[in-house]
């Protein structure tokens, strides 16, 4: 490919994201469309069941019209059905979350404003929240990123491997040391808790979760029946858990997009041309963050002093 001219890489990308999309759509399609129809069709058998025995008892469409008016409040988080739990949707963990997952862009879908001011102070409310998140995140990436890099560092200055492997060698840990404590162990802990989801679900959400995708499909407690106290912990819980996962998961992509393999790779679909000082600026930083880690041991060896 390095002989593919650079007007030619752009457009290059965007056919190769097309086809991912295609791909990935046509995967969803074969894998999701048989159970969708098969749940479709059990949900009708059942209803024309439901209709031949208590038909007669009920006015024509009345079932039709109960089922709609529940589904629409149940799209808006709204629920009289399961425990008592979550008899109260706008209680004050649940609001604790649902500002939560508007900072953090997770948006599970679980809850919904119905009013017209709801809405409106939703709409100032991100306007002026996420910029103030980010500013946030970027501070305390910025606080915790040279901390994250001394292990690796004092790992490289033993072993001294060459920088592309070190640095490889350092994000793959960090990788690892995030999917472990942000996904792996707290899907445990859900799978332990919840009960009625598998090992492979709870791993679903917590990635979905972390990586802002928030389908909303699962929600730890919903349906369930649990004690006041436990529902309100849990929504504190996830509430924490949503705040420093994010801040994991953006470490982890931060310390990956610096690998020297990355950068290349996005050099080589970006526009052709001179070095300008922004990236001069970039990697200075990055050596300058690099040797700060080091310890004494591993710093550049005087020089002979000249005559």
């Amino acid at each position: 490919m390095g002989a593919l001219r650079p007007w030619a890489r752009f457009p290059l990308l965007v056919v190769a994201h097309l086809l991912a999309l295609g791909i990935g759509a046509a995967v969803l399609q074969a894998l999701e469309g048989p159970p969708a129809l098969r749940l479709q069709a059990k949900l009708r058998t059942e209803l024309a069941t439901f209709q031949a025995e208590y038909g007669a008892c009920l006015p024509p469409g009345a079932l039709e019209e109960l089922l709609g008016t529940a589904l629409a409040a149940q799209v808006r988080g709204v629920s009289s059905w399961g425990g008592g739990s979550e008899a109260g949707n706008w209680d004050l963990p649940s609001a604790l979350l649902f500002t939560a997952s508007i900072l953090t862009t997770t948006g599970y879908g679980c809850m919904a404003p119905l009013s017209a001011g709801g809405k409106a102070f939703c709409v100032v409310y991100a306007a002026l929240g996420l910029p103030a998140s980010l500013a946030l995140l970027a501070a305390l990436r910025r606080c915790l990123l040279p901390l994250l890099s001394r292990p690796g560092a004092w790992v490289a200055a033993y072993w001294r491997p060459a920088p592309a492997r070190a640095a490889l060698l350092g994000a793959a840990g960090l990788g690892l040391l995030v999917a472990g404590a942000f996904v792996l162990l707290p899907a445990l802990v859900l799978w332990g808790v919840q009960g009625d989801c598998s090992l492979l679900e709870a791993i679903y959400f917590c990635f979905s979760s972390l990586s802002t995708i928030g389908l909303g499909d699962l929600l730890p407690g919903h349906g369930r029946g649990l004690h006041p106290v436990l529902y309100h912990l849990g929504r504190l819980a996830l509430l924490g858990y949503l705040l420093l996962g994010l801040l994991a998961m953006l470490l982890a992509v931060e310390t990956f997009s610096e690998l020297p393999q990355v950068r290349a790779v996005v050099k080589f679909f970006g526009p052709s041309g001179p070095r300008t000082a922004e990236d001069q600026s970039g990697i200075l930083g990055q050596d300058e963050l690099a040797l700060s880690t080091l310890p004494s041991s591993a710093a550049a060896p005087e020089q002979t002093p000249t005559c």
